[in-house]
C-alpha cells in the first residue's frame, strides 16, 4: 500500500493548513482505517488522529480536539486532516498510516502497518 501526503508548509500562529493523504496504490482505499500522527526530533511520534474505515467515527488526541477535523472522500481515496488554530507546539512532520479496516481503531503507531513519507508543518510565532 503506496501513501502520498500533502499540504504541509509554514503558517502563523493561529492559522490554517489542511493535510491530504490519498491511496495511491495497494488496496480499496474504503477497506482501511486512517491516522494521522506527528513526529518532533528527539520526541516518539504521537497520535494526532483518526478515522474508521466506513468513516463513521473518528478520534482525536486531546491536544488537538476541537482544532483538527479529520475527513476522508472514499470515491477519491483520500483523508483530509484541517488544522485551524494552529500553534506553534504543532510544528511536527505529520504522517498518514493506514490499518486494515477490520475491528477496534487503533492509536499506536505500531498498529499500522502502511506509512506516508511525512510533510513538514512548521508554525510560527
Amino acid at each position: 500500500v503506496q501513501l502520498q501526503a500533502s499540504g504541509g508548509g509554514l503558517v502563523q500562529t493561529g492559522g490554517s493548513l489542511r493535510l491530504s493523504c490519498r491511496v495511491a496504490s495497494g488496496g480499496t482505499f474504503s477497506m482501511y482505517n486512517m491516522g494521522w500522527f506527528r513526529q518532533v526530533p528527539g520526541k516518539e511520534r504521537e497520535f494526532v488522529g483518526g478515522d474508521t474505515w466506513n468513516g463513521r467515527d473518528t478520534y482525536y488526541a486531546d491536544s488537538v480536539k476541537g482544532r483538527f477535523t479529520i475527513s476522508r472522500d472514499n470515491a477519491k481515496n483520500m483523508v483530509d486532516l484541517q488544522m485551524n488554530s494552529l500553534k506553534s507546539e504543532d510544528t511536527a512532520v505529520y504522517y498518514c498510516a493506514a490499518r486494515g479496516g477490520s475491528g477496534a481503531f487503533y492509536r499506536t503507531v505500531d498498529a499500522y502497518p502502511y506509512w506516508g513519507p511525512g510533510t513538514q508543518v512548521t508554525v510560527s510565532s
